[in-house]
């Protein structure tokens, strides 16, 4: 009789059940609405890219509909993000324009990292005493983080500097979830916090907990450049038998 886990089938593309999980859902974050994929047809056929107020205008939405569907598109990566100041240098608003970032865009999401360089990465940080091994880790997260949350800013950003925490919070929950952490927001005891049910690390992050810290930082970095100064905390880890991770905010 065959084991339990030899029967589990895998998926054709070679990805393991959570690597498959975490794009799927990475691309029904992007695509799953009918709207949203109306949207980014619209604007990859644009050749100097939409602007919300464009989209709103072509789809009959409030451009509050239409920043939140092309800033889900620009989290996952679908689309790049210029901001424009208006023509001949006046004081005008700044408009934030999205353009495609391919001319085929790749509809799969890379959760499968190279085996030889994560190696490499938890020996190294095996080798450091673990509070600098931590910090160092989350140093990296933050760095990348905060160059994620480039994409990330919308047009009320630009002028304001900030957006709510909440908003700030779904922002980061579907950048994570287009880097293959298959993550999502929610509120516990009235406190925020974001919860990924991969982790693209995989075995590494198993051997070597402290690369948790690369996605605390990671969380740290976006949550600044969207919002303000946070301190995310490592609720719950997939490293330390929990189900899931959990950083809280």
């Amino acid at each position: 009789m065959a084991s339990k886990a030899s029967s589990v089938k895998q998926p054709s593309n070679g990805l393991s059940p959570g690597a498959f999980s975490a794009t799927v859902s990475a691309i029904t974050s992007a695509f799953g609405d009918p709207s949203r994929r109306q949207i980014y047809l619209f604007a990859h056929d644009a050749q100097h890219g939409v602007t919300a107020a464009h989209v709103a205008e072509r789809f009959g939405l409030h451009p509050n509909v239409a920043r939140h569907h092309l800033d889900k598109l620009a989290a996952g990566g679908y689309l790049e993000v210029a901001v424009a100041h208006p023509a001949g240098g006046g004081a005008g608003r700044p408009s934030k324009h999205y353009l495609a970032t391919a001319e085929q865009t790749r509809l799969d999401v890379n959760v499968r990292a190279d085996d030889l360089v994560l190696a490499l990465l938890g020996k190294a940080l095996a080798a450091l005493p673990t509070p600098v091994a931590e910090a160092l880790a989350e140093e990296v997260g933050v760095e990348y983080g905060t160059a994620m949350a480039s994409g990330l800013r919308g047009s009320d950003d630009v002028a304001t500097g900030q957006r709510s925490l909440r908003s700030a919070l779904h922002a980061v929950a579907d950048a994570l979830t287009a880097h293959g952490f298959a993550a999502h927001t929610e509120s516990r005891n009235d406190q925020l916090r974001i919860v990924s049910n991969h982790c693209p690390f995989g075995d590494v992050a198993i051997d070597n907990p402290v690369i948790c810290a690369v996605d605390r930082g990671m969380v740290k970095g976006m949550l600044t450049a969207l919002y303000g100064d946070t301190q995310p905390l490592t609720q719950e880890s997939l490293p330390h038998g929990d189900g899931f991770c959990a950083t809280a905010v």
